[in-house]
């Protein structure tokens, strides 16, 4: 149910005052960044006489939603005003009353919506609401922005499993590693601290055993905003897909306060060591394992073994864990958007699967070579070229002397659903 009003047609002076302040609800919405999953982030603003006199954003799960935040704000000035909003206002009880109902009770004349939310819940059953009451509703205003501000809410919502986005770190010839394993560091410091805040960006990480054992990760956020306003500093939960139960339980992860750290084994997995995981600290998610071969396969990939891909070590088989169960099982715990920060075969797993929405690649300076350095991905590749995984770029980045891409899966289900982005 989209206004036509800006589709199309020569952009006015209304759409260029519109445009600003959706921009505002936009920046409001993303001091949240983080802390509202399994909710979307919102912002919201409210405009009388040419000047914002109320304005808010969602903060957390459970708590009031943005235009009440606005609307509360505003007061009694709210009557006859416009309420900017970058999501469809809610038409239904949920944790909090709908706020549809909200923006009917306050006056508001008009009421600007950025994206129509897909929660069958709404699903333009708030627009509907408030335009049964005579308000006037604009639909459109920045949507793409919109959609890419919540796109591991839409993903969420459409598919049933979090957005899945890939990182990795590589030479300008693909590798992550020398012949003799020393990888720090490939990239420099500005890439890598945009890559702690792409960290903050998401609910949680994941990784494999094989990265916890070789480098101890503290895989924390620290990364701070030059606007402290802009965004809260949010430390991801952690999940590391280990199907023995091999984490040390003083491992760096157990060591960062304000998050939860879960650890994916399989059945096979001892139950005297799922009971010191526990000790630790760590929720222990149980799987059930897929492997059906008792083969074994050596790797040159320290940081990738026992994980996603049935690696096994010389000798001994090691169980699998089904990444569709995963990430079903994240969706369950209220994760929209996760992070991979594996090695190689971390990596190769959910590529050849198909099971991930974005990649973020990060290419340093230099140049490794040599056939026994480690590639940025493994797994087993593919045989012809017409069967390799098509990807849409977004954005090519220049980060002192280094390059950030990013690309999405293309045509993925997702934050595409919601329009031709």
């Amino acid at each position: 149910m989209r206004d036509e009003q800006y589709t199309g047609k020569p952009q006015t002076a209304e759409y260029e005052q519109d445009k600003q302040y959706m921009l505002r609800a936009l920046t409001l919405a993303k001091r949240a960044t983080g802390f509202t999953h399994p909710n979307p982030m919102v912002g919201a603003v409210v405009v009388k006489n040419g000047k914002i006199i109320g304005e808010g954003y969602h903060q957390k799960a459970g708590e009031a939603h943005a235009e009440v935040h606005a609307l509360k704000a505003a007061g009694e000035n709210a009557n006859g005003a416009t309420l900017y909003v970058t999501l469809e206002p809610c038409a239904h009880y949920g944790k909090t009353p709908p706020c549809a109902k909200r923006v009917i009770e306050a006056g508001i004349k008009r009421v600007v919506v950025g994206l129509i939310d897909p929660n069958p819940l709404v699903a333009g059953k708030g627009i509907k609401m408030i335009r049964e009451a005579g308000i006037e509703v604009t639909t459109g205003i920045l949507e793409k922005e919109c959609a890419k501000l919540v796109e591991g809410f839409l993903t969420f919502i459409k598919t049933g499993k979090p957005f899945v986005t890939l990182k990795s770190a590589m030479s300008l010839d693909g590798k992550i590693a020398t012949r003799t394993g020393h990888s720090q560091w490939i990239t420099n410091e500005t890439a890598r601290m945009d890559g702690h805040k792409l960290r903050a960006l998401h609910d949680a990480i994941l990784t494999g055993i094989g990265t916890v054992l070789s480098d101890n990760p503290s895989l924390n956020c620290r990364w701070q905003p030059e606007d402290v306003n802009e965004y809260a500093v949010h430390q991801p939960d952690v999940i590391v897909l280990d199907s023995m139960g091999r984490t040390p339980t003083d491992a760096n992860i157990f060591k960062q306060i304000n998050r939860k750290v879960y650890i994916f084994v399989s059945s096979k997995c001892e139950a005297s060591r799922i009971n010191e995981l526990e000790k630790a600290g760590a929720q222990v998610v149980i799987l059930a394992d897929t492997t059906n071969t008792t083969d074994t396969l050596g790797t040159t990939d320290t940081h990738d073994t026992d994980d996603a891909s049935a690696i096994k070590q010389s000798g001994a088989t090691k169980a699998q864990l089904p990444i569709e169960e995963i990430l079903t099982k994240l969706a369950e715990l209220g994760f929209t958007s996760v992070l991979v920060e594996g090695g190689s075969q971390v990596i190769a797993s959910f590529v050849e699967a198909r099971a991930f929405d974005k990649i973020v690649t990060y290419i340093g300076n230099t140049i490794i070579g040599g056939q026994a350095a480690l590639g940025a991905i493994s797994g087993t590749g593919i045989d012809q070229l017409a069967d390799g995984v098509d990807l849409v770029f977004e954005s090519v980045e220049i980060l002192a002397n280094n390059i950030r891409i990013e690309t999405y899966l293309a045509g993925r289900s997702g934050a595409y659903v919601h329009g031709d982005y």
